[in-house]
């Protein structure tokens, strides 16, 4: 029998928001079984959390938001593929802002944070989602989906116009070693001019060469930590937003799917469990 597991220790750190482009100062720290991941404000201190589920996603607009309450959290998805891939069941994320600090664009910060600090067992049985069937979800010409693996495991193909990038595959059985190596250092990646119209609408501010990937009709603006960052960092996101659904055991697939897609599936996951007490164990 699996244990839910929290953090032996709590985790500082400081950064800028993506968007905002201001400074965010993150705490993530132990929290009781069967409490979940839940994010909370530091600096308003009597609003209630929010629970980082499935069904407090509100926008999906390049990032995830969840929102319950007065309070709301975008750009949430590094993060909670840093903590699913590392195990934590439980824990509470307090932020000065409404988004984590970007940090470089990827999750190998966080990742490396939650390892240095370590996880400790718990006294509850870990509720596993175990995806005993086929669960998809698509708009025609993009797609997610979910079948059952005895495992973690995700296929994903990128499609890109742009003749520098193209189609990517990637295929990665996930386990904390090949998702330190492999996925968490994948950063995020835009087109120049979708950055400057970002920020010509107040996002992206906190987007510059040492936090995203950039290119443009020339090539690349910032060295690659991998020739197919981009399919990479899709996985990223994919396992941060599944994560919504619970910890997952089961083969995700997907062709260009993005956070609409990927939080759609994990609702439908979400709500089958809820509903049938599905695949805990």
């Amino acid at each position: 029998m699996q244990r839910e597991r929290t953090l032996a220790s709590r985790v500082v750190y400081d950064g800028i928001g993506l968007h905002s482009g201001k400074p965010v100062h993150i705490e993530i720290a132990p929290a009781p079984p069967r409490t979940g991941i839940q994010f909370a404000r530091i600096d308003l201190p009597e609003a209630l959390p929010v629970a980082a589920t499935a069904e407090n996603v509100t926008a999906t607009l390049r990032a995830t938001t969840i929102a319950a309450g007065t309070l709301k959290f975008f750009t949430i998805e590094h993060l909670m593929s840093a903590l699913h891939v590392s195990g934590v069941d439980n824990c509470l994320v307090l932020l000065n802002a409404e988004e984590p600090p970007v940090v470089d664009g990827s999750a190998r910060t966080f990742f490396r944070l939650i390892a240095e600090a370590g996880t400790v067992e718990q006294d509850a049985e870990r509720r596993v989602t175990v995806i005993d069937r086929v669960y998809r979800v698509d708009d025609g010409s993009h797609f997610v989906m979910a079948v059952p693996y005895d495992g973690l495991r995700v296929s994903f193909t990128s499609l890109n116009e742009h003749p520098l990038i193209g189609v990517q595959y990637y295929d990665i059985e996930v386990t904390p070693e090949s998702y330190g190596k492999e996925i968490a250092p994948a950063r995020t990646i835009a087109y120049e001019k979708e950055v400057a119209a970002l920020q010509a609408n107040g996002l992206g501010l906190g987007g510059s060469l040492e936090t995203v990937i950039v290119y443009n009709d020339e090539g690349w603006m910032n060295p690659l930590n991998f020739p197919n960052e981009l399919v990479r960092h899709k996985i990223l996101d994919v396992l941060g937003d599944i994560r919504l659904a619970g910890v997952i055991r089961g083969h995700i697939i997907a062709v260009a799917s993005g956070h609409a897609l990927n939080t759609a599936l994990a609702k439908q996951i979400a709500e089958e469990r809820k509903q049938h007490d599905f695949g805990h164990q």
